[in-house]
């Protein structure tokens, strides 16, 4: 789609289109014709519409007395100041014109002038416009438009202002006044009420009620004597009187009992008016005269009423500095087609201009429009065509031969190599191509191709196609373009290429040679300026060109941290050319000189280059983690959750004997999660003492921990069942030397863990309190879960005789296998999937002797819903003891002693890198829930703990039904999810979309629904949805659309609140969207068919097919309906001004969305942290960017190393490339407490001693849950002491968060 033109308008040519404006009645393209140059025109489609059917030519009077005209023959200076009144004397609509000379300064020169013939005026875009003005105390409904311009000479700047009104008198109004028959009806109802008073009195004409009225004013505005009109006045109460009381009093007329008062005007006040009632009086006056004018020329001559109206346009010319410009003869106009050709309007100019006034107009608009001088150039060329005047083509060439270029020589060009214009479908390849093609099979049309080469470059600004035209190779891509080479390929293959282009043409010679130099100079190649020395190739080294190919980088001022990052990227997706890969990176180091690439290269990783002490450590990553170290990191740097983390004794969860339900997103959780959990955090206890302590720039997490956060246990709940049911699995032991698989018992299992450390895999089966086995991996077991009845049968159980497990054989082992795959396991909660309502809740503190019960502390749990059962359930002693015998224990088989096996629990990372982001995200918090004892309960039993009052918040739906009835839910919410689907959005519209109403299926209804935030959480955490579903291809593809990120987001506008305006202010917004989703559709219908063009290029392309067919034989045309090539153009021309006025409508609406909450800024939360994604859905790599409040920088955790970003474009803008990095999560916390919340560096540094490093090992502690044990001796690291600020002493004691 063409540029809008953005030229201004000369004196004649604003007039002219100010007779024609009228903003409540504009054609359906919304084209508004005074402040607006028409869209581009080409010959031989239709113009664009400017005007709507039925709109009114203004004929403009002056209004005298409120007008301040120039004296005659005199020149404004820098003081002066000039307006014009005037009112139409056909739909007696009213206009102010205004100029301003003042502010242009002494050394001004106005317009018009010697250089300046004529005032060039560009469109102000700050268009006023009001509804409702408020006149003599009463409100009426007017409408007000104004627009503003300014004049384009450097030496005046002159400002002009045009405001037009509606008339004074409303529609009913007037009918009061020319409708016969409401004048007859009132006239009757008047004598009826005194038939012998106003027997024999005729009806009024409407020229006679108007009359009267205009002396009635126009006695006012003549004398101050105040004189009553008396209410029995006959004249009066038959053309008047009370039913026009409306009309009177607007008018300034008062009752005094039945008696009337005249308007009391201001008949002393200087011309021009001022006051607001002698202006009202005589635009009324002005009015009554138009509606005079209009009645029959018999009443007029028998009431004596002759209207004379002056044209206003020689006041306006004289006001705006045009009166007597230079005009053309009018035979020099009579070529064009249509009265006045749209060129003219394009120029700002009008058809009469004489030819040095079209080169003036021309000449001022390339100047103030620079982008669109070449439609201005076809403009200048078709009227100097069309006028067959010399000058104007004399003009015309001259601009050519300077080097401009015009739209129709651009169309010429197109045409010439066959192509239409303009294509957005074609690239420089096929252009080149086509080019190329033409010259070998036409030579001698070589010089006419190559000049539309030429023009088709300079419009596409293409130095590709510059280039070729030229015929010349001046540099590297012209030369390798020539021997159509890329940069990947070699230097030794580069000889081949020139050999080619020789044996095509031997006088291509010297120009391959030329080629081969250039490449060989900018890739310092020694081997190709040896070939070119003595025609034998040297040894073949990696250019640096060659090099960033290899690697997929196109931006070679990319950091070095992320050619690292590529670079492994790389490796990982190619193994087998990891040496080609490296290669690469040498090359690449070594045309930088880059230290960190050449350490990386020795040693694999990048040294630091800030003190360790003041600077956070990286983590390694041990195999597909890179997520992983990214959340981990994140969590670092969160001071009230690294502070639990390392302080983690002071609010571990008891695992010994318990009273009562631990409920953890909204389900119960099993003491085996809890142990699991608590194992975890020891784990993270251990990593984040050596990111506080570690004397190096990186530490490596361990397996384990890998293992436990990016595994959940229902994740490996699955892999146990699987290594159950395969052939493979792992025995448990031998009887002479015979593998046996099945459970061990109980007593065994306890001697066992006595001996050694286990496997943290090893799953072992246990008894309840009623002896009955249950096998530990399940997660609903009795000995696991807290609150859940036995799943088995224990009678039956206890019936077996013989106590034995029976050995089942390969049907009954696949029907068992079957079973284990069905059976559903519990999962964490997903972060904003909570399936737990939390409405309505209460907490209730804990004592701190029991951090497992209810306030109550009774040994009774209060019945609480959960699925679809009700339970309650009796804890005692007896109902916990784990410990106690079965009654029919098997017999115990021999087993051999576990052993870690590592291979497994790197099996197991492996398959956690690959869970979903969320999964791990709301694997982490689960395990934190689990392991800490709880603060609080809410009246679902939920657990309230320090996570939760730190991540999670609220979220409150509400559902409306068909009969009004609003239901409304509650629940917890760790995240907000968003995405990116349908295109770029910044993170308002991003989070607008989680909370928009929207219809949801309730049952066999559809109903809409809404969301807001009942509790902010401190640490608000967004996730970027970008993996999305392809219907049509079947398979998932990654979203790289941007999310333009802000620095601080206000959260005010999505709150819950009972404040109607901000209901008010979210009802109006969701209106707007739905409106832009409609007018996006609709679009969407013009511009994308599946032809791949427009609605208007399939028509425009359809008028052309049936031209030429109708004309394939000029002996036996085919007979056309005359109409059917005009209706299809006019439908093309509807279309595209259907597409112009929706486009205008979408940018309305879009900025009216962006500002709808602007003034809500209570509630700022910054951002902290930005988990990036480069790669493909299911594969890529991560890093994170982290804010340091505290000393104002951004850092980047890329694995083992930690940068600083000097250019934070880095973070917010979009990279253009084909596989861009993108935002993935976001965390933004709370502004006020942030300082409290969030801590980027935390160091401690311990320095390695002579004693070594000392192996972390297992321990079995008091409560019989393997945990963490630190190393002891001279290299214990103790827990290091909470910064000051991140908890206070009262919360140091109960483990309470302090904000």
């Amino acid at each position: 789609m063409n540029p809008p033109l953005k030229g201004g308008k000369t004196v004649p040519r604003l007039l002219q289109d100010l007779s024609y404006y009228n903003p409540q009645r504009l054609p359906q393209n919304g084209f508004n014709i005074l402040a607006s140059l028409p869209p581009q025109f080409e010959e031989g489609r239709p113009a664009h519409k400017a005007v709507a059917n039925g709109t009114c030519k203004h004929r403009w009077v002056t209004k005298i007395d409120q007008s301040s005209l120039p004296i005659l023959d005199s020149e404004p200076d820098s003081s002066a100041i000039y307006f014009q009144a005037a009112y139409c004397s056909k739909c007696r609509c009213h206009l102010q014109l205004d100029i301003d000379f003042r502010g242009i300064g002494p050394e001004a020169l106005p317009c018009p002038n010697e250089q300046y013939p004529l005032h060039h005026f560009l469109h102000k875009p700050h268009i006023g416009r009001s509804r409702g003005a408020y006149e003599n105390g009463n409100t009426i409904d007017r409408w007000r438009y104004t627009e503003h311009f300014q004049c384009s000479s450097p030496l005046c700047a002159a400002q002009v202002t045009a405001k037009l009104e509606s008339p004074r008198l409303k529609s009913e109004w007037v009918a009061l006044l020319v409708d016969r028959s409401v004048i007859k009806n009132r006239a009757e109802a008047a004598i009826a009420k005194d038939p012998t008073r106003l027997e024999g009195i005729a009806i009024p004409r409407p020229i006679e009620v108007l009359s009267n009225l205009h002396s009635y004013i126009k006695n006012a505005m003549s004398t101050s004597e105040t004189r009553k009109i008396l209410g029995n006045n006959k004249k009066w109460l038959i053309c008047l009187g009370d039913p026009c009381s409306d009309l009177l009093e607007y008018l300034g007329f008062s009752q005094m009992d039945v008696d009337w008062m005249p308007p009391r005007p201001d008949v002393d006040e200087a011309k021009p008016f001022a006051s607001t009632m002698n202006i009202l009086l005589d635009d009324v006056m002005k009015e009554i005269l138009t509606l005079i004018s209009e009645q029959p020329e018999e009443d007029r001559r028998a009431a004596k009423m002759h209207v004379e109206s002056l044209s206003a346009t020689p006041d306006m010319e004289r006001v705006l500095g045009s009166k007597g410009f230079k005009k053309s003869i009018a035979s020099r106009t009579t070529d064009l087609t249509q009265p006045e050709h749209p060129f003219y309007a394009s120029l700002g100019a009008t058809w009469d201009f004489h030819d040095d006034l079209i080169i003036y107009a021309y000449d001022r608009q390339t100047s103030v429009d620079s982008l669109n001088i070449p439609y201005y150039l076809e403009c200048l060329q078709g009227i100097a065509d069309g006028r067959k005047s010399e000058d104007l083509q004399t003009k015309a060439a001259i601009e050519a031969s300077s080097g401009r270029i015009s739209v129709r020589d651009f169309r010429k060009a197109y045409k010439t190599l066959g192509f239409d214009y303009p294509s957005s479908y074609l690239t420089d390849a096929t252009i080149i191509g086509t080019f190329q093609a033409r010259t070998t099979d036409a030579p001698s049309h070589e010089d006419t191709s190559r000049d539309a080469l030429r023009i088709i470059g300079e419009h596409r600004s293409s130095v590709a196609i510059r280039d070729v035209a030229s015929n010349e190779i001046r540099t590297y891509e012209q030369a390798l373009d020539y021997l159509n080479a890329t940069e990947a390929i070699d230097d030794s293959f580069l000889t081949s290429l020139y050999q080619l282009k020789v044996d095509e043409n031997p006088l291509n010679k010297q120009l391959a040679r030329n080629a081969i130099s250039l490449i060989a100079e900018k890739r310092k190649s020694s081997a190709l300026q040896a070939w070119l020395d003595t025609g034998h190739l040297g040894d073949v080294e990696m250019d640096v060109g060659h090099a960033y190919n290899c690697l997929g980088i196109d931006d070679r001022t990319l950091d070095d941290d992320m050619i690292v990052t590529t670079y492994n990227i790389a490796v990982a997706d190619s193994p087998s050319r990891t040496d080609e890969l490296k290669r690469a990176l040498s090359a690449i180091a070594k045309s930088k000189g880059s230290q960190i690439l050449s350490s990386f290269l020795n040693n694999g990783k990048v040294t630091s280059e800030h003190p360790l002490a003041e600077w956070p450590v990286g983590l390694d990553n041990i195999g597909n983690t890179c997520y992983l170290n990214s959340l981990l990191q994140f969590y670092f740097t969160v001071k009230p959750l690294r502070e639990l983390v390392l302080n983690f004794d002071m609010y571990k969860e008891s695992t010994g004997q318990r009273r009562g339900r631990k409920q953890v997103g909204s389900r119960s959780v099993s003491l085996k999660e809890i142990e699991r959990a608590q194992r975890f955090i020891y784990g993270l206890q251990k990593l984040f003492q050596n990111m506080i302590s570690a004397p190096s720039p990186q530490v490596t997490p361990e397996q384990e921990l890998a293992r436990l956060t990016l595994v959940s246990s229902s994740v490996e709940e699955h892999i146990r069942r699987q290594s159950i049911l395969s052939a493979h699995r792992p025995s448990l032991g031998a009887i002479d030397g015979q593998q046996i698989q099945g459970p061990l018992n109980p007593k065994q299992h306890a001697a066992l863990n006595n001996q050694s450390a286990i496997s943290v895999n090893e799953e072992t089966p246990t008894v309840n309190g009623s002896g009955a086995f249950q096998d530990s991996g399940n997660d609903t077991s009795s000995e696991a879960t807290l609150v859940e009845a036995p799943l088995i049968d224990v009678d039956a159980a206890e019936k077996q005789d013989d106590g034995d497990y029976m050995m089942i054989d390969a049907v009954d082992q696949k029907q068992q296998g079957q079973i284990l795959e069905d059976k559903e396991n519990l999962p964490p909660r997903k972060a904003f999937d909570a399936q737990h309502p939390a409405s309505e809740v209460q907490t209730s503190p804990l004592t701190e002797t029991s951090s497992s019960r209810t306030n109550e502390q009774a040994q009774q749990i209060q019945t609480q819903p959960y699925g679809d059962r009700t339970e309650a359930m009796e804890l005692t002693d007896e109902t916990i003891d784990l410990t106690e015998s079965p009654r029919h224990p098997p017999p115990v088989p021999p087993r051999q002693k576990p052993k870690e096996n590592k291979k497994a629990i790197q099996e197991e990372v492996e398959i956690g890198a690959q869970q979903d982001v969320t999964e791990v995200i709301a694997n982490v918090l689960f395990q934190l829930e689990c392991a800490i004892r709880a603060e609080a309960v809410d009246v679902n039993g939920e657990q309230i703990d320090q996570v939760k009052n730190l991540f999670f918040g609220k979220q409150k739906s509400y559902t409306t039904n068909a009969q009004g009835v609003i239901r409304t839910k509650e629940e917890y919410i760790s995240d907000i999810k968003v995405d990116v689907a349908s295109g770029a959005r910044d993170v308002y519209a991003a989070l607008d979309a989680a909370f928009d109403v929207q219809e949801v299926e309730v049952g066999l209804n559809v109903e809409p629904q809404y969301s807001t935030i009942s509790q902010l959480p401190p640490v608000l955490q967004i996730l970027v949805q970008r993996a999305q579903f392809d219907p049509e291809k079947k398979t998932s593809f990654k979203s790289n659309h941007h999310l333009e990120l802000k620095e601080t987001i206000f959260m005010d506008r999505y709150m819950d609140s009972t404040d109607k305006e901000l209901l008010a202010k979210r009802q109006e917004c969701w209106k707007w969207k739905q409106d832009l989703a409609a007018l996006q559709a609709r679009k969407t219908q013009l511009t994308k068919t599946e032809l791949g063009l427009s609605v208007p290029d399939i028509l425009t392309s359809t008028v052309k097919y049936i031209q030429e067919v109708a004309n394939l034989d000029p002996e036996d045309p085919i007979e056309m309906e005359p109409d059917v090539v005009a209706d299809i153009e006019s439908a093309a021309k509807d279309a595209t001004e259907e597409i112009i006025g929706i486009d205008e409508r979408m940018k309305t609406l879009t900025t009216n969305i962006s500002s709808q909450f602007a003034d809500l800024r209570t509630l700022p939360y910054r951002l902290h942290s930005v988990f990036i994604h480069r790669g493909m859905v299911s594969s890529g790599h991560y890093w994170i960017y982290i804010f340091d409040f505290l000393r104002n920088i951004w850092r980047k955790y890329n694995d083992g190393y930690v940068t600083e970003i000097k250019d934070v474009a880095e973070i917010y803008e979009h990279e253009d490339s084909s596989r861009p990095a993108t935002p993935y999560f976001l965390v933004y916390v709370k502004d006020e407490i942030r300082a409290n919340l969030v801590d980027a560096v935390c160091r401690q540094i311990i320095e390695q001693h002579e004693y070594g490093t000392q192996d972390t090992v297992m321990k079995d502690d008091s409560q019989g849950s393997a945990a963490f044990q630190e190393p002891s001796g001279p290299e214990e690291i103790s827990n290091t002491p909470a910064p000051t600020g991140s908890w206070d002493s009262a919360t140091q004691e109960t483990g309470s968060v302090a904000w």
